[in-house]
């Protein structure tokens, strides 16, 4: 028996000549792809990825899901639009005047901005990092934001060929870092309580058992040398110092020739 050819594998809605195309024709008054993308960011910002449906869209819409097939073909499309317009929310330099800067220092300021607002974007949106990691995120928003670190990271010095490894360095520990931090607001939100009574809750539950104590208690003088009265504070001199450790890195790499 011949098998059936398997579904040819989906590449992206930015590829397929779907990301602007309209049925045209009979679609529903007032409801157009951008109000559509609009509202899918917002209920995922609201709700969650694993809620997300087409069925509670169009619910949200005050349409019928039919009415929304009118725009996007498929849910995946839809959250790959979602993605992107994520992405246009960050505040970038123009990328040709980050190319064409002859200040050899700024690149370390431009660095850190490009990252803290990653950062800031993965924590507003928790649903934005497991949509990164599946789609090839190359719709406009995200693609200047990836021309812009490129020819940012060009101006330290590196040789071409070093280049991909540092921006993987720095902005796959910002994916990292921003992931785990909007998991974490996740936890304090379901829990009702504040970051920091969260935090004290944990630290008080953990410390009545014995196993997990002696951990705590090992690293209890390294959390206090740490500083911050605040998790707010914990977290963001624990992300400054390293992406500091990164830049000094790369700075080395450049020393060394």
């Amino acid at each position: 028996m011949v098998k059936a050819a398997k579904q040819a594998a989906r590449t992206s809605v930015w590829l397929e000549g779907k990301a602007r195309r309209g049925r045209g024709g009979g679609q529903p008054s007032g409801l157009d792809r951008d109000r559509i993308t609009e509202v899918t960011v917002r209920l995922l910002d609201a709700e969650g990825l694993d809620r997300f449906s087409m069925r509670r869209l169009a619910t949200e819409l005050s349409v019928t899901a039919m009415s929304v097939y009118w725009y996007v073909d498929t849910k995946d499309d839809l959250l790959e639009l979602a993605l992107d317009a994520a992405f246009g929310e960050l505040r970038l330099p123009d990328p040709d005047t980050a190319q064409a800067d002859t200040a050899q220092a700024d690149w370390r300021e431009r660095l850190r901005a490009l990252a803290a607002s990653y950062r800031a974007l993965l924590v507003r949106h928790p649903w934005l990092s497991p949509l990164a990691g599946r789609y090839l995120n190359i719709g406009p928003n995200s693609l200047v934001f990836s021309r812009t670190i490129q020819r940012v990271v060009r101006r330290t010095g590196l040789p071409d060929h070093r280049v991909t490894g540092a921006i993987s360095a720095v902005f796959q520990f910002v994916y990292g870092y921003g992931t785990i931090e909007g998991h974490f607001f996740g936890r304090v939100a379901d829990a009702g309580m504040t970051p920091d009574e969260y935090f004290q809750h944990s630290m008080s539950k953990v410390t009545e058992v014995p196993e997990t104590a002696e951990v705590v208690e090992e690293s209890r003088n390294l959390m206090a040398a740490r500083g911050g009265d605040t998790v707010a504070e914990m977290l963001d001199r624990d992300f400054t110092f390293a992406l500091d450790l990164l830049i000094a890195g790369i700075e080395a790499m450049v020393e060394r020739g």
